[in-house]
C-alpha cells in the first residue's frame, strides 16, 4: 500500500513538471512568434503596404521600351543621308559671318554659317572643295525626296544613301525655294522605295510627343524625342517661315529630316536649331508639313514656287501696333509702309499709310493674314481688298502678279525688304546693277546684272566669267536687271549654244565689251 503511495507521488511531480515544461514552451513559442509578427509588421508600414494597400507590380521591360518603335519602324526606311561637295570660297564666308554683336540679331545666320560652312570661318585662303552631310524623307516611291535648301546649295555633287543600304545614289536638283529653305531631289533606284507619309500639321498641338530621324554628325538613323514647345513660331527666318519649335535632340547633319508624329506622319522638315555652341540646347525648329506640301506640289509640277504679290511692304511690329491703328482708325489690320512703283497694290490706288484691314472678306489681323492669300493666289486673279484712309473705309480690287517681277531685286520679309542674289545658275551669282554699284566697280553706270561671284569648276568659270563683268545680253536678249536675267537663263534648254554680252574692266582700265559663249550644261547649277 505504502508503495502504491510512493508511486502516485512521484507520478504526480513528473506530471507537474511536464506540465510547467508545456507551459514554458509555450510562452517561449508565443513571444517567438510575437516578435516576427510584430517586425512584420512594422517592416509592411515601413514599405507603405500597412493597412491593406497593395503591392505595386514592375512593368515588364517590352511595355517600356518599344512605345516609340512602331512610329520608327514605319518612318525609318525612308529616312535617307544626303552628303553634298561644294566648292567654298572661305574668304567670302568669312566676310560672310556677323559681327559679334549682331549674332544674337541673327542667330540663323550664324548658325548656318558655322554649321554649314564646314567651320573655316576666320580661315584665309582659297577656294576648295567640302562636304557636307544632311538627311532627307521620300515622299514618293520613284526616289523623289524632301530635304533643306541648305543642305544641297550650290553642291557640285549630291549622293544619297538609303537606310540600310551602302549604295551611293547620285541625286539631283528638282527644285528649290529659298523663301521656306526647302528643295525636292530625286535619285534613280531602279525600284520603287518606301516613302513616308506627309501629316497635317495644323492639327499639332503645343506638348504633343514628336520624332526627329535624320543623320546628326553623319550618325544615319538617328531617332531622338521630345515634344512640340511652340507653333508658328515668327521672325526666325523669312516671310514664308513659320517654325514648329521642338526640344527633340537635333544638330548638324538632322537637317532635312523628317519630324514624324506618333501616327506615323511627317508633319516638319528638321531646319535648324539655336545655340550659343556648336550642338542641341533643345530649341529647334521645323517647317509644318502644310508649308513642306505647297512647295513639293509646286516644285514637282512646274519645277519652282510662284507666289502671288500686289506690292506692298510692311513691318509687322509696327504694322499691326495698336496705338498706330487706333490712331489711323481701324480696330485691326496692317498698315502700309511702302507700294511698289507700278504695283498692281498702285494701280488699285493703295498709298503707303493705308490700312488694310480685310482680303477677300476675312479679317487681317497679322502680316500673315495679309500676305499667304494673296501669295497663295493664282497668277492673274483679282483680290478684294478693304482698307482705311484718313479714318474711312474703302474697297479696291488688285489683279495678283508674280512675287518675283513685283520685287525683282527683293527677299520676302515682311517689311522693308532686303535685295535678293539671283540663284547660283551656271555657277554665277548676280545683283542689280545700281548706279552706286557702277560707281565702285569703276564702270559708267547702264542696265543690266552685276556678277558678284563666281563658282570654282563651274560652267561660269570656265566660258571666262569673273566677277565685275556686267552682264547685259543672253542671246542677244537685253537684259535691264535681275526679273530679265532669270527670263533670259530660263529660256535656255540644256544643250542650246549660248553668248553672254559683258561689259569688263580691261588692263590699263578701259572699258571693254566681252562676248562669252558656251553650250548650256545638263544641269544648271554646273
Amino acid at each position: 500500500m505504502g508503495e502504491q503511495v510512493r508511486e502516485l507521488v512521484v507520478w504526480a511531480r513528473r506530471r507537474k513538471l511536464l506540465a510547467s515544461v508545456f507551459v514554458a514552451l509555450t510562452l517561449a513559442t508565443g513571444i517567438l512568434i510575437g516578435t516576427l509578427v510584430s517586425g512584420h509588421a512594422s517592416a509592411m508600414r515601413v514599405m507603405g503596404f500597412a493597412g491593406g494597400a497593395t503591392p505595386l507590380a514592375l512593368p515588364e521591360p517590352a511595355q517600356m521600351s518599344t512605345s516609340f518603335a512602331g512610329v520608327v519602324n514605319k518612318v525609318e526606311p525612308a529616312v535617307v543621308n544626303i552628303s553634298t561637295t561644294q566648292i567654298v570660297d572661305r574668304r567670302r564666308s568669312q566676310k560672310r559671318r556677323p559681327a559679334p554683336n549682331q549674332q544674337q540679331e541673327d542667330p540663323f545666320q550664324d548658325f548656318f554659317d558655322r554649321f554649314f560652312d564646314g567651320g573655316q570661318q576666320g580661315q584665309d585662303g582659297p577656294a576648295a572643295a567640302e562636304r557636307s552631310l544632311g538627311s532627307g524623307v521620300i515622299v514618293d516611291k520613284r526616289g523623289f525626296i524632301l530635304t533643306n535648301n541648305h543642305v544641297v546649295e550650290q553642291a557640285t555633287k549630291i549622293q544619297v544613301q538609303l537606310n540600310d543600304d551602302s549604295t551611293r545614289y547620285t541625286a539631283k536638283v528638282v527644285g528649290v525655294d529659298e523663301e521656306t529653305d526647302l528643295a525636292v531631289i530625286k535619285i534613280d533606284a531602279g525600284k520603287d522605295l518606301p516613302t513616308a507619309r506627309l501629316g497635317n500639321s495644323d492639327g499639332v498641338q503645343v506638348g504633343d510627343w514628336v520624332l526627329a530621324i535624320g543623320s546628326p554628325f553623319g550618325l544615319q538613323a538617328t531617332v531622338t524625342a521630345g515634344i512640340i514647345s511652340a507653333k508658328g513660331r515668327p521672325g526666325m527666318g523669312r516671310q514664308f517661315q513659320r517654325f514648329l519649335q521642338t526640344d527633340a535632340a537635333i544638330n548638324p547633319g538632322n537637317s532635312g529630316g523628317p519630324l514624324i508624329n506618333l501616327a506615323g506622319e511627317v508633319i516638319g522638315i528638321n531646319t535648324a536649331i539655336m545655340t550659343g555652341g556648336r550642338g542641341y540646347e533643345g530649341v529647334g525648329f521645323a517647317l509644318p508639313s502644310t508649308t513642306a506640301l505647297m512647295v513639293y506640289n509646286q516644285i514637282a509640277t512646274k519645277g519652282r514656287v510662284t507666289r502671288g504679290s500686289i506690292g506692298v511692304s510692311f513691318t509687322e511690329e509696327r504694322g499691326t501696333n495698336p496705338i498706330t491703328l487706333k490712331e489711323l482708325g481701324a480696330q485691326h489690320g496692317v498698315v502700309i509702309e511702302d507700294v511698289a512703283p507700278g504695283s498692281p497694290a498702285e494701280k488699285a490706288g493703295l498709298k503707303a499709310g493705308d490700312v488694310i484691314v480685310s482680303v477677300n472678306g476675312k479679317p487681317v489681323k497679322t502680316g500673315n493674314d495679309l500676305v499667304n492669300p494673296i501669295a497663295e493666289a493664282a497668277i492673274g486673279d483679282k483680290v478684294k481688298l478693304t482698307y482705311v484712309r484718313d479714318r474711312e473705309q474703302k474697297d479696291t480690287a488688285a489683279t495678283v502678279e508674280d512675287r518675283t517681277k513685283v520685287f525683282p531685286a527683293r527677299a520676302g520679309r515682311g517689311g522693308e525688304q532686303p535685295e535678293e542674289s539671283a540663284p547660283a545658275e551656271f555657277g554665277l551669282r548676280v545683283e542689280e546693277f545700281t548706279p552706286a554699284r557702277a560707281s565702285r566697280a569703276g564702270i559708267e553706270f547702264s542696265k543690266g546684272v552685276l556678277v558678284t561671284s563666281v563658282e570654282p569648276a563651274s560652267f561660269a568659270e570656265d566660258i571666262g566669267f569673273v566677277p565685275g563683268d556686267v552682264i547685259t545680253e543672253v542671246n542677244r536678249a537685253g537684259v535691264d536687271d535681275v526679273a530679265g536675267y532669270r527670263k533670259a537663263i530660263g529660256k535656255l534648254k540644256a544643250g542650246e549654244n549660248v553668248v553672254f554680252k559683258v561689259m569688263r574692266r580691261v588692263d590699263g582700265g578701259r572699258l571693254a565689251t566681252v562676248f562669252l559663249p558656251g553650250v548650256v550644261p545638263a544641269d544648271n547649277q554646273q
